[in-house]
């Protein structure tokens, strides 16, 4: 058997090899070399974060990367991703993986390692791999889908006739451009809303450029695409007019994900989130149209709801993995899961 490496990986250079090893481990959510490179920019710097590879033959066949979730931060808490290329698993690459990162992650005290895997068919071998590890199953996420010309869009006139009645203007990003408080708005408005959502953790509030680099300056963020419902009049300390919020970013498999959907809690009840999303669909629909994927969570009933009147229907589902560790001795500790 051909020698195996693992190392940290060296950048830039050896970002076309572990985009290849992604694109190939989950197809349906290729990477390129030019995204690597943007979103390792992005990254806050106060975090810590690693990437391996495992190398063979001269070629990258696996990679590993885990840091602190910046979306959910807390010192002890790590999330991470493996993959290892088609062709080249069942050889002991993941594990070589692993145990890297498990070293590392052990010698800094972790108490909390989590992971996201999906319920298909091709990743039955990843979630074996997990449970053969100790993780535990302990959330779900419902991703849902919907292609703009099997819609019939015109049927949302009236709900977006109502929006405009109560004095609620729906603008893009774009169209938003010469507001000079928009990016700093758009970052109290989006920490608001993520506030609401039941996503099984507590969320944390990530700092104002780190957030505008990986959501607004984001090569897959669309501008014409994301949508902001204004009130005209309103002053909020921290939003202005800004009210509500959409996001929809083009991924390199040529389909669309919305982001963020939310509404400020004074404004629910409106019909402002559905009219949003279909501010979006119908731009998206008069530039050729495409597939939008979303993600919910179980708790979020509304929403979901909201997803099948529009049209989504049921994708994969993707969970949560967690391994918990005592942070004195490293040993596995166990989980009491209440979501599932």
């Amino acid at each position: 058997m051909t020698p195996l490496t693992v190392r940290e990986a060296r950048k830039p250079d050896d970002y076309p090899g572990v985009a290849r090893v992604l694109s190939a481990s989950d197809p349906d959510w290729p990477a390129t070399p030019e995204l690597l490179a943007v979103w390792d920019a992005a990254r806050d710097p106060a975090l810590y974060h690693v990437q391996l590879v495992a190398e063979q033959g001269g070629q990258i066949v696996g990679v590993a990367q885990v840091g602190h979730d910046d979306f959910a931060y807390e010192d002890w808490r790590y999330f991470g991703h493996l993959a290892v290329r088609p062709d080249a698993r069942q050889q002991g690459v993941g594990t070589a993986l692993y145990d890297e990162v498990m070293s590392r992650l052990q010698a800094r005290g972790a108490q909390d390692i989590r992971t996201m895997v999906s319920d298909q068919p091709r990743d039955e071998a990843g979630r074996a791999f997990l449970a053969g590890r100790g993780f535990t199953r302990t959330w779900d996420r419902y991703e849902s889908r919907l292609h703009t010309g099997d819609l019939d869009l015109t049927t949302f006139g009236p709900l977006l006739d109502t929006v405009a009645a109560q004095g609620i203007e729906l603008r893009s990003v774009a169209d938003l451009a010469g507001d000079p408080e928009r990016d700093r708005r758009l970052w109290e408005l989006d920490w608001r809303l993520f506030q609401d959502v039941p996503m099984g953790q507590t969320m944390t509030k990530r700092p104002f450029d780190t957030w505008v680099k990986q959501e607004l300056d984001d090569p897959t963020f669309s501008h014409d695409l994301s949508f902001v419902a204004l009130r005209p009049g309103l002053n909020d300390p921290e939003t202005g007019p800004y009210v509500g919020y959409s996001s929809l970013m083009k991924t390199p498999g040529g389909f669309y994900v919305i982001g963020m959907t939310g509404v400020r809690r004074e404004d629910r009840g409106l019909g402002l989130a559905k009219a949003l999303k279909v501010a979006a669909m119908r731009a998206l629909h008069a530039d050729g149209g495409g597939e939008i994927r979303t993600f919910n969570d179980p708790p979020n009933k509304a929403m979901l709801g909201m997803n099948r009147a529009l049209g989504f229907r049921p994708g994969p589902t993707r969970s949560r993995y967690e391994l918990h560790l005592d942070p004195v001795t490293g040993e596995r500790r166990p989980i009491t899961v209440e979501a599932l």
